[in-house]
This record gives C-alpha cells, sequence and structure tokens, in this order.
C-alpha cells in the first residue's frame, strides 16, 4: 500500500485525469485504464522507432527513458521497446512472471516495482564517470511503495517514508539526507535527487551547478515534483507550477499564466504540464522539436518526457463520468 497524500494536498483535478508524481528525467505517471489508449510521442523518438500512434490497450502507466520506452498494463505485465545496447528493454523473466505496480527508466536502465514491494532492475548506466551497474539492486530492499530513475541512477521510497538510493554518486545524488521521512514522492535528475515530503515540502540533494537543488524559499504546499537535466519543477496544490535550475544556458521558467496544472514531466531542458481540461503545454529548448506539441491531441490521460523527446497517453475517446 503507497503512503497516502493527505486529502487536502489534492489539486482540483477532472475525475477522468489521474494524478500522479511525476518522476522527473525519467517520468511516468499512473493513469486509470481504459482501452482504446494511444501513445503519442514527439521529438527526437528515432532512438526507438516509436511511431506516432502506436495503439495500447489498458495501459495503466507509460514511462520513457533517453533509447527506450515502457508501458505497465492493467494486468500488471509490462511491455517495452527501444534501443537495448544495454539490456534495457530485455524484461527479466521473474518480472514477467510477477505483477508490476509501477516502473521507471533512466538513461539505458529499468525498475520495475512488483505488487510485493520488491524491486528489479536491468540494462545499466554509463557516462564519463564510469559505469554503474543499475541492476545491482540494493540487498534486502523491500516493502518499496514508489520507484524513481534518474540519468544514472534509481531512488526508491519505503511503506515507511524513507528514500533509499542508487547508482552514479559522482555529485552526491545517491546522498539521501540524514533524517529525511514521511517521503511521498521522489524524482531524479542528471546529477541530483529531489523528495516530496508529506507536508508539501521539498528536499532537494546531489549537483547543484544550475541551482537544480536550491529550493526557492517558502515554496509549500507542493503536490508533485519533476527532475529534469539540471532544472527541476514543482507543481503546486492550487494547479500552478513553480521551477528552478536552469535549461542549458537559459533559466529555468515557467510560462505565463499556466494554471489549472494536474501533472508534470520534465526531459533534459524541456518540461511539459499536463492541465485539468486534458491539454499539454510544453516549453523549454526545442531543439529537436520536443516542445512542439501536436494539434488536435485529444484528452490526454498521461505524460512523460527524458531527453529530447516527449510522450503521451491519449484516449481514443472521451468518457463522460
Amino acid at each position: 500500500m503507497m503512503v497516502p497524500e493527505p486529502t487536502q494536498m489534492k489539486p482540483p483535478v477532472r475525475k477522468r485525469i489521474a494524478l500522479a508524481i511525476s518522476l522527473g528525467a525519467a517520468l511516468g505517471i499512473a493513469v486509470s485504464a481504459s482501452a482504446g489508449t494511444r501513445v503519442i510521442a514527439w521529438g527526437d523518438v528515432s532512438y526507438d522507432g516509436a511511431t506516432g500512434n502506436s495503439a495500447k490497450d489498458q495501459v495503466t502507466l507509460a514511462e520513457t527513458g533517453s533509447y527506450h520506452s515502457l508501458l505497465l498494463q492493467n494486468s500488471g505485465s509490462l511491455i517495452a521497446w527501444g534501443n537495448d545496447q544495454f539490456g534495457q528493454i530485455n524484461i527479466p523473466a521473474e518480472v514477467k512472471r510477477k505483477s508490476v505496480l509501477a516502473v521507471a527508466a533512466g538513461n539505458v536502465h529499468s525498475v520495475a516495482l512488483l505488487r510485493n514491494g520488491t524491486v528489479f532492475a536491468w540494462g545499466h548506466s554509463y557516462g564519463q564517470y564510469g559505469d554503474y551497474a543499475q541492476d545491482a539492486v540494493p540487498a534486502n530492499l523491500n516493502n518499496v511503495v514508489m520507484v524513481a530513475a534518474g540519468a544514472v541512477h534509481t531512488l526508491a521510497v519505503k511503506r515507511n517514508g524513507t528514500v533509499a538510493a542508487w547508482g552514479g554518486n559522482w555529485a552526491g545524488q545517491c546522498n539521501v539526507p540524514i533524517g529525511l521521512q514521511k517521503v511521498v514522492g521522489v524524482a531524479g535528475g542528471t546529477e541530483h535527487s529531489l523528495a516530496l515530503t508529506l507536508d508539501g515540502r521539498v528536499v532537494a540533494w546531489g549537483g547543484n551547478s544550475a541551482g537544480q537543488a536550491t529550493v526557492p524559499a517558502g515554496l509549500n504546499h507542493v503536490v508533485a515534483i519533476a527532475a529534469g537535466g539540471f532544472h527541476s519543477l514543482a507543481l503546486k496544490r492550487d494547479g500552478t507550477v513553480v521551477a528552478w535550475g536552469r535549461y542549458g544556458l537559459m533559466k529555468a521558467y515557467v510560462p505565463a499564466n499556466l494554471n489549472h496544472v494536474v501533472a508534470i514531466a520534465t526531459g533534459d531542458y524541456h518540461s511539459l504540464a499536463l492541465r485539468a481540461d486534458g491539454t499539454v503545454v510544453a516549453w523549454g529548448f526545442n531543439t529537436a522539436g520536443q516542445c512542439n506539441v501536436p494539434q488536435n491531441l485529444g484528452p490526454v490521460r498521461a505524460i512523460s518526457a527524458h531527453g529530447s523527446h516527449s510522450m503521451v497517453l491519449v484516449d481514443d475517446h472521451d468518457e463522460s463520468e
């Protein structure tokens, strides 16, 4: 059972859109399942051959990494596609036999949280700082209720509200602050990590070269977080968004009059917001068209971003509730 959010922290949303903690540089968010859900991607999707209209039924969660994508179905089964250079889409046999509750995707690694509270990881991380064996989940890690993946590290929230972290740690992104507790959400960026606490505060640690780990003073009433390459986002209870850090050489910002937001996601240098009416707003670097939201998307159920691309889940038909 996941750590519950207090009722007063939940912003008003339409019933048909599910709110979840956005997972930053490897964002996937939980949505209510329905037949006829389509996956639409834009930006640099050449990495995995993603089409703009892959039909998937009973999809409950979407997650995209730098070179691959994951879809979790309502049955608990997992679908993976894309680049498999490091085995990141080679789903372990034991995961295929079990019911998966949540997934996360980093640059070239994948993580699955099983319904029994254990975690599996496959593929691995890479980079100029070395090889980080992301498939090496810490021994005796259990009672997990949430997972998130940064570029080359992984975070897990336990039932007791504490956080475990492993993987690349050159900037201290795995050095969970002593005494951190009552955590209800986590997000991982390239070299920093974020945690959302039960009382709506944000805690950050790791690399801070662009100010991505300097949480704005007075930030509160937060209901969701996302960590990009070198920037961070927070969704507040009133449906507004706060940004800090940088999009490359550009200071992180939020578009004017952005409101009624129910979910957020971040790529390396761009951000997405899902509004209560099912529309998507994208901003930041647009070098690969990752901010060019397709027209006439229809009712969007969930958003995800990583690297220089964006992905959404869309209903084939609107359901009245």
